[in-house]
């Protein structure tokens, strides 16, 4: 009697297993792209604002009941504007303070609705959160028009809701890590500040919803120090929309990593009319180098 063979069952299981794992694998793969700028490239998420002459600066996991108006008295008192990306979850919690950020003239983006890293989240899941997330932030008036996935982790899922929604995937290139216990007003400025270039995008945090408790306290108290050193070496700073506005779409207002700018910041304002921090005609051009 010849002997069963068991290889060509193992072998073509193993075959079949082949694809599926090839599309769960492309399916997490954008999830890299924090870390790997080619995978950010390859998949449209950004880290910098292409053309802009000045530096976004953003906020994420808001609002937050203390933290995030101490960010705005800030903001208010250096006349600049922000990006903040919302929690779906926290903002039905203070929708009064969400509609506060948008009133001061602020940009919204979304975040998501619950803060969860998108690796653990199945495609129905995905569209689930960010529909949710969506309904949130319409409901106290905002109209956004820039995504950011929790920790900047996405999946094809997440991206394919940002298309179909117009929202432009934006990551981050200086991190002031300020969520982290052992972060302080020097280690966020100094993070921040080192080797930054136009169209640069700032990561910080006005809420500890997701971060060591009341992280959002060095954040505010390094805030003062990196809006007046980027005013002193001469850059425009404000909301992402702000810094992109006057050139052209926002489509447009987004580069890949290997693109630089080197044109010269000029003046902004409010959407009060208010004069922006300016840049000094004596200053010089800052390094592009990264």
């Amino acid at each position: 009697m010849r002997p069963a063979n068991l290889a060509a069952p193992r072998l073509s299981t193993t075959r079949a297993l082949v694809p599926l794992a090839a599309a769960a694998g492309a399916y997490w793969l954008p999830g890299a792209a924090p870390i790997a700028p080619p995978i950010a490239a390859a998949f449209a998420l950004r880290r910098h604002a292409d053309r802009a002459t000045g530096i976004a600066l953003t906020f994420d996991d808001g609002p937050h009941p203390d933290g995030t108006p101490a960010v705005l008295a800030v903001l208010r008192e250096m006349n600049v504007t922000a990006t903040f990306f919302l929690v779906g979850e926290q903002v039905e919690r203070s929708p009064e303070l969400a509609a506060t950020i948008i009133a001061a003239g602020h940009e919204i983006g979304v975040h998501c609705f619950r803060h969860r890293c998108l690796l653990r989240r199945s495609p129905r899941e995905t569209r689930a959160d960010l529909t949710r997330a969506a309904t949130a932030l319409g409901a106290v008036g905002a109209r956004p028009r820039l995504y950011r996935p929790p920790y900047g982790v996405a999946n094809l899922a997440a991206l394919s809701v940002a298309r179909r929604n117009h929202w432009i995937p934006l990551l981050w290139s200086h991190d002031g890590r300020d969520w982290q216990r052992r972060a302080t007003p020097t280690s966020i400025a100094d993070r921040i500040l080192r080797r930054i270039s136009p169209g640069d995008v700032i990561l910080l945090h006005d809420a500890d919803h997701y971060s060591a408790p009341g992280s959002w306290r060095a954040t505010v108290r390094a805030l003062p120090r990196v809006l007046h050193e980027l005013n002193e070496r001469g850059f425009q700073v404000g909301s992402h929309r702000e810094i992109t506005a006057r050139h052209g779409s926002p489509n447009d207002a987004i580069r890949s990593d290997d693109q630089d700018s080197n044109n010269v910041p000029t003046t902004g304002s409010r959407p009060d009319g208010q004069p922006r921090m300016r840049r000094r005609r004596d200053a010089v051009s800052p390094s592009t180098t990264r």
